[in-house]
């Protein structure tokens, strides 16, 4: 859709230039000393971009720098994208948020919750309430992540080979039906909790559509917005905009990780909650479409109304993540942050201690990338790096202060 550039002085939409550039004065360092390898930071206002700035590598051995068309993997930032998908499937009547999710999926009837006991031998009983399509879009149906090693769930996820991803070779259809084969962590919508609960979503769209969720993305959220650099894998012709992926060590820098190509195949198992990878450019059209209310560019994917209700608190009682949620991993801070139908929504701005806007949306990746729009301020930002895992540096906090000084 054209190169990525600034279209306004920051002025003409409300926003200080040298206020601005604190920015890119904070965030330097980090790839100065290591702790980033690079990355790139995109505010946009009113529907122009009023800053855009690239700093560091994409590649730190070869030197490549980042560039405004370099590819990202986006992971968890893949979900508001899902939810999306699920949501235009709800919008033409195929499904309903309240429908039991074994009507399409079968493996979740008979699901059984986690009560007590080791890993070795759960006890468990079975769940009174059944998985709906709205505890899905809320992380609040009792699945989990193996990776947060919380509970004993996340242990026989990792025990079942579920510890970052699916096992190698395995499908999403296989994933979803081994998952429900084990216990939930809780009743559904008793609480909330970070987990592969997307996944199952991206499972669903393909089940109700009859498409791979590959192609039903493809065709009817990424094409139709202009987001040609986005999907699961790259081609060879685009493998040098490819970021490196790098990890934390033990002083919090990045070390350089080994992918072994695998963004260059179509991937087994198609994660509808991380398997993207994108760009900044791509993911901006994304947040402008959200921004306005579903509509980008004469495109419509999304009524204004869904839109309006996927980005309110659907937490019960209003509750935050820190009144509602369990302990553990999260791509936002909890007190203070509702959840809606795929984005993590600000309740109380104070509680979150930032000086942002209650309503504001958004979500995080795993590599520490990070997205959020504030519709009273008619706000939209964008960053992107490669570094994990998304905790090693206060980035999203520091990135917020920083954007809300620069308002006039």
């Amino acid at each position: 859709m054209g190169e990525l550039t600034v279209t306004c002085d920051p002025e003409d939409v409300g926003l200080d230039s040298a206020r601005l550039r604190r920015i890119d004065a904070h965030f330097a360092p980090y790839a100065d000393d290591g702790r980033l390898p690079g990355w790139l930071v995109l505010v946009s206002r009113r529907g122009e971009i009023a800053h855009l700035s690239a700093y560091g590598w994409r590649d730190v051995a070869s030197g490549a720098p980042v560039e405004t068309d370099t590819l990202f993997r986006i992971y968890s930032m893949t979900k508001p994208i899902t939810s999306v998908a699920v949501m235009t499937l709800y919008e033409e009547g195929l499904l309903q948020l309240t429908d039991p999710v074994s009507h399409y999926l079968p493996a979740f009837a008979g699901l059984r919750v986690y009560e007590k006991g080791p890993a070795l031998s759960p006890v468990t009983r079975p769940a009174a309430e059944p998985v709906r399509v709205w505890h899905l879009l809320t992380h609040t149906a009792g699945l989990v992540y193996g990776f947060q090693r919380v509970s004993v769930v996340d242990e026989l996820y990792r025990r079942a080979g579920f510890d970052r991803g699916a096992p190698r070779g395995v499908s999403l259809a296989e994933a979803v039906d081994r998952w429900a084969e084990l216990p939930l962590a809780f009743e559904p919508g008793t609480r909330w909790n970070y987990s592969v609960a997307t996944d199952v979503l991206g499972r669903l769209v393909e089940v109700v559509s009859g498409r791979p969720l590959d192609a039903f993305l493809r065709e009817r959220i990424l094409g139709p917005l202009g987001m040609h650099d986005t999907g699961f894998w790259i081609d060879e012709e685009r493998a040098g905009r490819m970021a490196s992926l790098y990890s934390a060590d033990h002083r919090r820098r990045a070390v350089p990780m080994d992918t072994r190509g695998a963004e260059l195949r179509r991937p087994s198992f198609l994660s509808g909650g991380g398997g993207l990878i994108s760009t900044a450019g791509d993911y901006h059209r994304f947040t402008r479409m959200l921004l306005r209310g579903g509509e980008l560019d004469g495109v419509r994917l999304l009524g204004p109304r869904t839109v309006a209700y996927m980005t309110r608190n659907h937490l019960p009682g209003g509750a935050d993540l820190e009144e509602f949620g369990q302990a553990g991993f999260a791509e936002v801070p909890y007190a203070g942050s509702g959840f809606g139908l795929g984005f993590a929504v600000v309740r109380d701005a104070v509680r979150l201690r930032t000086a942002t806007s209650e309503g504001e949306f958004g979500w995080g990746g795993a590599a520490s990338t990070a997205f959020w729009v504030d519709p009273a301020e008619e706000l939209t930002v964008v960053f992107m790096t490669q570094l994990l895992p998304s905790d090693t540096h206060p980035i999203r906090s520091r990135l917020r202060q920083l954007v809300y000084q620069a308002l006039l």
